[in-house]
Protein backbone atom coordinates (compact mmCIF):
# COMPACT_ATOMS: atom_id res chain seq x y z
CA UNK A 1 0.00 0.00 0.00
CA UNK A 2 1.18 3.53 0.36
CA UNK A 3 3.37 4.82 2.92
CA UNK A 4 2.79 8.06 4.90
CA UNK A 5 -0.65 9.83 5.77
CA UNK A 6 -3.03 11.14 2.99
CA UNK A 7 -5.38 13.25 5.65
CA UNK A 8 -7.90 13.92 3.06
CA UNK A 9 -8.34 10.29 1.90
CA UNK A 10 -8.50 9.18 5.50
CA UNK A 11 -11.26 11.69 6.23
CA UNK A 12 -13.15 10.70 3.35
CA UNK A 13 -12.77 7.02 4.39
CA UNK A 14 -13.95 7.66 7.84
CA UNK A 15 -16.95 9.90 6.92
CA UNK A 16 -17.54 6.90 4.49
CA UNK A 17 -17.49 4.77 7.05
CA UNK A 18 -19.74 6.61 9.18
CA UNK A 19 -22.24 6.60 6.63
CA UNK A 20 -21.98 2.74 5.34
CA UNK A 21 -22.40 1.63 9.47
CA UNK A 22 -25.52 3.61 9.16
CA UNK A 23 -26.66 1.84 5.73
CA UNK A 24 -25.56 -1.42 6.79
CA UNK A 25 -27.24 -1.79 10.03
CA UNK A 26 -30.14 -0.52 9.06
CA UNK A 27 -30.28 -2.91 6.37
CA UNK A 28 -30.58 -5.69 9.36
CA UNK A 29 -33.11 -3.83 11.36
CA UNK A 30 -35.33 -3.36 8.60
CA UNK A 31 -35.11 -7.26 7.56
CA UNK A 32 -35.59 -8.13 11.13
CA UNK A 33 -39.26 -5.75 11.65
CA UNK A 34 -40.29 -7.22 7.81
CA UNK A 35 -39.61 -10.92 9.06
CA UNK A 36 -42.12 -9.76 12.17
CA UNK A 37 -39.18 -8.78 14.91
CA UNK A 38 -40.29 -5.54 17.15
CA UNK A 39 -36.85 -5.72 19.01
CA UNK A 40 -34.91 -3.24 16.68
CA UNK A 41 -37.72 -0.65 16.71
CA UNK A 42 -37.99 -0.88 20.17
CA UNK A 43 -34.41 -0.66 20.80
CA UNK A 44 -34.38 2.68 18.10
CA UNK A 45 -32.20 0.85 15.48
CA UNK A 46 -34.79 1.05 12.73
CA UNK A 47 -33.29 4.79 12.01
CA UNK A 48 -30.63 6.34 9.95
CA UNK A 49 -29.42 8.11 12.92
CA UNK A 50 -25.34 7.58 13.65
CA UNK A 51 -24.98 7.37 17.28
CA UNK A 52 -27.92 4.57 17.38
CA UNK A 53 -25.23 2.21 15.42
CA UNK A 54 -22.15 3.37 16.46
CA UNK A 55 -19.80 1.35 18.08
CA UNK A 56 -16.30 2.68 19.75
CA UNK A 57 -14.18 0.20 19.25
CA UNK A 58 -15.43 -0.74 16.00
CA UNK A 59 -15.07 2.78 14.50
CA UNK A 60 -11.95 3.53 16.11
CA UNK A 61 -10.49 0.46 14.04
CA UNK A 62 -11.51 2.57 11.14
CA UNK A 63 -9.69 5.72 12.13
CA UNK A 64 -6.46 4.02 12.88
CA UNK A 65 -6.75 1.89 9.96
CA UNK A 66 -7.82 5.57 7.43
CA UNK A 67 -4.92 7.38 8.84
CA UNK A 68 -1.69 5.02 9.35
CA UNK A 69 -1.40 3.41 7.07
CA UNK A 70 1.61 1.10 8.14
CA UNK A 71 -0.75 -1.02 9.91
CA UNK A 72 -2.75 -2.43 6.89
CA UNK A 73 -2.98 0.92 3.91
CA UNK A 74 -5.58 3.19 4.39
CA UNK A 75 -8.63 1.28 4.17
CA UNK A 76 -12.47 1.56 5.71
CA UNK A 77 -13.04 -1.67 7.73
CA UNK A 78 -14.52 -1.75 11.09
CA UNK A 79 -17.83 -2.28 12.63
CA UNK A 80 -21.30 -1.31 14.15
CA UNK A 81 -23.45 -2.15 17.32
CA UNK A 82 -24.91 -5.50 16.16
CA UNK A 83 -28.64 -5.14 15.68
CA UNK A 84 -30.33 -7.12 18.60
CA UNK A 85 -33.07 -9.65 17.10
CA UNK A 86 -35.38 -11.86 18.85
CA UNK A 87 -35.04 -15.23 16.95
CA UNK A 88 -38.88 -16.96 18.00
CA UNK A 89 -40.34 -13.78 16.56
CA UNK A 90 -38.65 -14.05 12.81
CA UNK A 91 -40.54 -15.75 10.45
CA UNK A 92 -38.75 -18.28 8.76
CA UNK A 93 -37.96 -19.72 12.26
CA UNK A 94 -34.77 -18.85 14.56
CA UNK A 95 -32.33 -20.18 12.07
CA UNK A 96 -33.92 -18.95 8.91
CA UNK A 97 -35.10 -15.63 10.31
CA UNK A 98 -31.68 -14.73 11.51
CA UNK A 99 -29.40 -16.34 8.78
CA UNK A 100 -32.08 -13.54 6.39
CA UNK A 101 -30.80 -10.35 9.01
CA UNK A 102 -27.41 -11.33 8.95
CA UNK A 103 -27.45 -11.89 5.48
CA UNK A 104 -29.17 -8.71 4.80
CA UNK A 105 -26.16 -6.12 6.41
CA UNK A 106 -23.99 -7.89 3.79
CA UNK A 107 -26.17 -7.29 0.65
CA UNK A 108 -27.25 -3.86 1.73
CA UNK A 109 -23.61 -3.09 2.15
CA UNK A 110 -22.92 -4.71 -1.41
CA UNK A 111 -25.30 -3.35 -3.40
CA UNK A 112 -25.06 0.15 -2.26
CA UNK A 113 -21.48 -0.23 -3.22
CA UNK A 114 -21.93 -1.67 -6.52
CA UNK A 115 -24.68 1.64 -6.94
CA UNK A 116 -21.97 4.05 -6.39
CA UNK A 117 -19.45 1.99 -8.56
CA UNK A 118 -21.80 2.79 -11.39
CA UNK A 119 -22.25 6.30 -10.88
CA UNK A 120 -18.35 6.40 -10.56
CA UNK A 121 -18.15 5.04 -14.28
CA UNK A 122 -20.09 7.76 -15.84
CA UNK A 123 -18.39 10.34 -13.40
CA UNK A 124 -14.92 9.43 -14.67
CA UNK A 125 -14.11 11.73 -17.85
CA UNK A 126 -17.06 13.75 -17.66
CA UNK A 127 -15.08 16.20 -15.02
CA UNK A 128 -12.31 18.56 -15.66
CA UNK A 129 -8.81 17.17 -14.10
CA UNK A 130 -7.80 20.35 -14.28
CA UNK A 131 -10.08 21.46 -11.14
CA UNK A 132 -9.08 20.43 -7.79
CA UNK A 133 -12.97 19.40 -6.65
CA UNK A 134 -13.28 17.96 -9.76
CA UNK A 135 -10.55 15.45 -9.38
CA UNK A 136 -12.35 14.82 -5.82
CA UNK A 137 -15.79 13.98 -6.75
CA UNK A 138 -14.56 10.70 -8.44
CA UNK A 139 -12.28 9.90 -5.48
CA UNK A 140 -14.65 10.52 -2.94
CA UNK A 141 -17.18 8.51 -5.03
CA UNK A 142 -14.69 5.43 -5.26
CA UNK A 143 -13.74 5.88 -1.20
CA UNK A 144 -17.56 5.73 -0.54
CA UNK A 145 -17.96 2.08 -2.70
CA UNK A 146 -15.10 0.54 -1.89
CA UNK A 147 -15.99 1.32 1.81
CA UNK A 148 -19.41 -0.47 1.57
CA UNK A 149 -18.06 -3.07 -1.00
CA UNK A 150 -15.15 -3.29 1.77
CA UNK A 151 -17.59 -3.45 4.56
CA UNK A 152 -19.30 -6.80 2.90
CA UNK A 153 -16.47 -8.73 2.86
CA UNK A 154 -15.04 -8.09 5.93
CA UNK A 155 -18.66 -9.29 7.30
CA UNK A 156 -17.84 -12.52 5.86
CA UNK A 157 -15.65 -13.32 8.43
CA UNK A 158 -16.95 -15.47 10.88
CA UNK A 159 -16.17 -13.31 14.04
CA UNK A 160 -18.50 -11.67 16.45
CA UNK A 161 -19.63 -9.16 15.59
CA UNK A 162 -19.32 -9.52 12.30
CA UNK A 163 -22.09 -10.89 10.55
CA UNK A 164 -20.16 -14.16 9.04
CA UNK A 165 -20.27 -14.99 12.84
CA UNK A 166 -24.12 -14.97 12.87
CA UNK A 167 -24.40 -16.53 9.83
CA UNK A 168 -22.00 -19.65 10.54
CA UNK A 169 -24.00 -19.79 14.01
CA UNK A 170 -27.38 -20.15 12.09
CA UNK A 171 -26.15 -23.03 9.58
CA UNK A 172 -24.54 -24.74 12.26
CA UNK A 173 -26.06 -27.85 14.15
CA UNK A 174 -27.49 -27.22 18.01
CA UNK A 175 -24.33 -28.84 19.68
CA UNK A 176 -22.13 -26.92 17.27
CA UNK A 177 -23.83 -23.91 17.46
CA UNK A 178 -23.47 -24.38 20.97
CA UNK A 179 -19.66 -24.42 21.34
CA UNK A 180 -19.48 -22.01 18.70
CA UNK A 181 -21.01 -19.33 20.32
CA UNK A 182 -18.34 -19.69 23.55
CA UNK A 183 -15.78 -17.50 20.77
CA UNK A 184 -18.05 -15.07 20.61
CA UNK A 185 -16.33 -12.75 23.87
CA UNK A 186 -13.04 -13.12 22.27
CA UNK A 187 -14.40 -11.70 18.83
CA UNK A 188 -13.18 -8.48 18.83
CA UNK A 189 -9.68 -9.37 20.01
CA UNK A 190 -9.17 -11.60 17.71
CA UNK A 191 -10.33 -9.39 14.85
CA UNK A 192 -8.26 -6.19 16.16
CA UNK A 193 -4.88 -9.16 16.49
CA UNK A 194 -5.46 -10.01 12.61
CA UNK A 195 -5.46 -6.69 11.79
CA UNK A 196 -2.78 -4.66 13.91
CA UNK A 197 -0.73 -7.14 15.67
CA UNK A 198 -0.33 -9.84 12.55
CA UNK A 199 1.17 -7.10 10.21
CA UNK A 200 3.68 -6.21 13.47
CA UNK A 201 4.60 -10.14 13.93
CA UNK A 202 5.03 -10.05 9.83
CA UNK A 203 7.65 -7.39 10.02
CA UNK A 204 9.56 -8.63 12.95
CA UNK A 205 9.46 -12.28 11.22
CA UNK A 206 10.52 -11.28 7.95
CA UNK A 207 7.51 -12.83 6.56
CA UNK A 208 5.77 -9.72 5.66
CA UNK A 209 4.65 -10.97 2.06
CA UNK A 210 2.47 -13.10 3.43
CA UNK A 211 -1.23 -13.41 3.18
CA UNK A 212 -2.27 -13.96 6.75
CA UNK A 213 0.07 -10.51 6.97
CA UNK A 214 -2.08 -7.76 5.20
CA UNK A 215 -5.64 -9.09 5.35
CA UNK A 216 -7.02 -6.01 5.44
CA UNK A 217 -5.39 -4.74 2.88
CA UNK A 218 -6.35 -7.80 0.46
CA UNK A 219 -9.99 -6.96 1.26
CA UNK A 220 -9.62 -3.45 -0.10
CA UNK A 221 -7.70 -4.81 -3.01
CA UNK A 222 -10.60 -7.71 -3.42
CA UNK A 223 -12.84 -4.68 -3.33
CA UNK A 224 -11.64 -2.65 -5.93
CA UNK A 225 -11.29 -5.80 -8.33
CA UNK A 226 -15.04 -6.42 -7.68
CA UNK A 227 -16.16 -3.12 -8.56
CA UNK A 228 -13.90 -2.97 -11.98
CA UNK A 229 -15.17 -5.87 -12.94
CA UNK A 230 -18.96 -5.04 -12.59
CA UNK A 231 -17.84 -1.41 -14.22
CA UNK A 232 -15.46 -2.48 -16.73
CA UNK A 233 -12.54 -0.84 -15.54
CA UNK A 234 -8.90 -1.43 -14.24
CA UNK A 235 -8.36 -2.14 -11.09
CA UNK A 236 -5.06 -0.23 -11.47
CA UNK A 237 -6.86 3.00 -13.06
CA UNK A 238 -9.61 2.42 -9.66
CA UNK A 239 -6.07 2.34 -7.35
CA UNK A 240 -4.44 5.35 -9.32
CA UNK A 241 -8.05 7.64 -8.47
CA UNK A 242 -7.96 6.03 -4.65
CA UNK A 243 -4.77 7.36 -4.03
CA UNK A 244 -5.07 10.71 -5.18
CA UNK A 245 -2.84 13.17 -3.24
Amino acid sequence: MTSGINVVLALMIIGSFLVAIIIHEFGHALVANLLGDPTPRSERRLSLSLPAHLDPVGTLMCVILAFFPVAAGPVGLGWGKPVKVDPWKLRGGPNGGTLLVSLAGILTSLVVGLLFAVLLRFTLGSLPTTDPIGIRIPQLILVFASVNVSLAIFNLVPLYPLDGYQILYSLLPSRQAVSFARSAQYGPFIILAIVFLLPFLGQLSGLGSLFIFHIPSYILLGALKLIGLVIGIDGDILYSVLYIH
